[in-house]
């Protein structure tokens, strides 16, 4: 039986095991998939235990998505653009890292028919799936993006790697069309996003990369002021069919039962 695992800290709000084992069962795969969580200075041995092939293929989840790039012998064009990994697999004894939650946000978007050409993007935070989005928003293309994180210089390091990006001081808001919360602010039910969002105006878009819960207090705020809202859950769902498909060669039908495991 074959092994995979989604790795990150914290680990315990993953719904990455129940997505998976549903596909796997329903395709019939000789394959197992949990959730660990690891420290930093864990992370050599999940590679030696993929090297070993006691471990087949990783997802990888916050903080890890940048720091277990120097365990890998490659790196698809979409993580070396990035400079984040979601996705580890072996081919011909070596370890590939991939990056699927491009994919993932950018299908996500279009199964809900929201047209983002030409849009205004405003991004909270600068964390580890955040170069993913904006990689996406620019294949999608969107006209402009802007981003605040309490820690400006994290911020600005992503101007290394998309140098149009527009740094906004966290607390001011700039005009925009679709708002991204891709904070871990709202993982706990009391969590609070800060901002003053009171004077931006109707027919706003309200994202968060969050799942579960599935509704935020980013997006009841959204919802109040009379805006459209959406969860990372699409997201979610498409990022892990192709991680799917990258280790199994199947690409998994996304249908209202899958969507409804999230729930």
């Amino acid at each position: 039986m074959k092994k995979y695992l989604v790795i990150g800290n914290p680990i315990s709000h993953s719904l990455s095991p129940r997505l998976q084992n549903y596909w796997i069962k329903n395709y019939n795969i000789d394959a197992i998939y949990e959730k660990e969580k690891l420290n930093e200075d864990e992370l050599e041995k999940l590679f030696i235990n993929m090297r070993d092939k006691k471990v087949n293929g990783a997802n990888i989840t916050v903080p890890f998505k940048k720091a277990v790039i120097p365990f890998l012998d490659k790196l698809s064009a979409e993580a070396e653009s990035t400079q984040a990994v979601n996705t580890i697999y072996l081919e011909n004894d070596r370890l590939i890292g991939h990056n699927t939650d491009i994919d993932g946000f950018e299908m996500g978007i279009k199964k809900i028919n929201y047209n983002i050409s030409n849009k205004k993007i405003f991004i909270l935070g600068a964390g580890g799936v955040v170069p993913s989005i904006i990689y996406a928003l620019n294949k999608m293309k969107v006209s402009e993006i802007s981003i605040a994180n309490r820690t400006r210089k994290k911020a600005e390091n992503l101007k290394n790697l998309f140098d149009k990006l527009k740094i906004v001081e966290w607390g001011k808001i700039p005009d925009f069309d679709m708002i991204i919360n891709a904070t871990s602010i709202g993982l706990k039910k009391d969590d609070e996003i800060n901002l003053n969002l009171l004077s931006i105006g109707k027919n706003k878009f309200f994202y968060d990369v969050i799942y579960n819960p599935k509704e935020t207090n980013f997006l009841k705020t959204g919802k109040k002021l009379g805006n459209a809202t959406e969860n990372g859950k699409l997201m979610f769902i498409y990022q892990a069919a192709s991680a799917f498909n990258i280790w199994h060669g199947v690409r998994p039908v996304i249908n209202d039962e899958a969507i409804k495991l999230l729930d």
